[in-house]
């Protein structure tokens, strides 16, 4: 079955031609310099560049997998949660497209997208498995055990784990996104453990990142905002690890405590090279299966929304021209 997936949930206009669960074509048009100014993503901003893009974006993506669009046979598209703005030009794009080719239109929740980024892999993880779905509006794990089947197991209780490196960045006036910024310097000759940032709810499957950019302002405010270049490292680095390392034994505890062997680890902060680095290390010192998508499936993409949206489609789902987009959209609940 070939099926176009398109995502415009946040600030990646994205489209993608999936067939058998194999992927043909994955295009993305990020929208990373009409932000960076800002520190952060500006709604209004990113649904105009989404209109810009998404037409463009949808021919290269059918251009890369050789197919024209008449030989789609089902559309998958994000429903949410994200943006409603953002959403609404995806979603009408489906929509449009559906209606003309008289084809098939599935809605796709985008936190199962990046569960389903993993089933993209040479060798997908079997069910059940526990999933990190960690990104910069998400911190959530999940036991999964099907599919369609999904059981909260720990989330965020304020900010989500991206979140937290972005606002770090910009408090370090380091750029955006603040992810990929703090990577980067910590690489540096960052040593982790320079400064001993909290790691909270110890006790408990949740997670909690807000104190810990609290520990980073009280420490600016306290040393001066202005650290020598050759500091940064080292404060970086040890905020990163503070972040991986809760990311980690929260998962870790999570999979052992329901007897599970497998872990996939999705979204985009799981593009962070220290966190893969040590899932990859904890995992295999536990007897765990880890899978991680490549870096370019973890963050926003719409191969991980066709992926998923085939499955649904092959499975009858149907969804009607009636379809919605919701900013909020829990995936399961405790």
């Amino acid at each position: 079955m070939l099926v176009l997936g398109i995502e415009s949930s946040c600030d990646e206009t994205a489209a993608a031609v999936v067939s058998n669960g194999k992927m043909l074509s994955n295009i993305i048009a990020s929208q990373i310099k009409d932000h960076s100014k800002y520190g952060g993503v500006v709604p209004e901003i990113a649904s105009r560049k989404h209109i810009e893009a998404i037409n463009p974006v949808i021919r290269e993506a059918l251009a890369d997998a050789h197919v024209t669009l008449q030989e789609i046979e089902g559309i998958a598209v994000t429903r949410g949660p994200g943006l409603i703005g953002s959403l609404l030009i995806g979603l009408s794009t489906a929509k449009a497209i559906a209606y003309a080719l008289n084809i098939p239109l599935v809605g796709v929740n985008h936190l199962e997208g990046h569960i389903a980024a993993s089933f993209l892999a040479e060798k997908p993880p079997a069910f059940p498995f526990v999933a990190l779905v960690v990104s910069g509006g998400h911190t959530n794990v999940y036991l999964v055990k099907n599919y369609h089947d999904f059981h909260l197991l720990g989330q965020t209780r304020d900010d989500a784990a991206g979140e937290a490196f972005d606002k770090a960045a910009k408090l370090l006036n380091l750029g955006y996104p603040g992810g990929v910024v703090i990577d980067k310097m910590a690489k540096q000759g960052g040593n982790p453990q320079a400064i001993a940032f909290p790691r909270a709810m110890k006790d408990s499957p949740d997670f909690s990142f807000s104190g810990l950019k609290t520990s980073l302002l009280m420490m600016l405010k306290k040393r001066g905002r202005d650290f020598e270049e050759s500091q940064l490292p080292d404060v970086v680095a040890s905020y990163q690890e503070a972040i991986v390392d809760v990311l980690v034994e929260k998962t870790i505890k999570a999979a052992r405590d329901n007897a599970i062997e497998r872990i996939v680890v999705c979204g985009g902060v799981a593009a962070n090279g220290r966190l893969r680095e040590k899932f990859a290390a904890v995992a295999d010192a536990n007897k765990i299966e880890l899978f991680i998508p490549p870096s370019i499936l973890c963050t926003d993409n719409a191969a991980m929304i066709a992926a998923i949206g085939e499955i649904m489609l092959k499975n009858g789902r149907r969804d009607g021209l009636d379809l919605n987009a919701v900013s909020r959209w829990p995936l399961a609940t405790l």
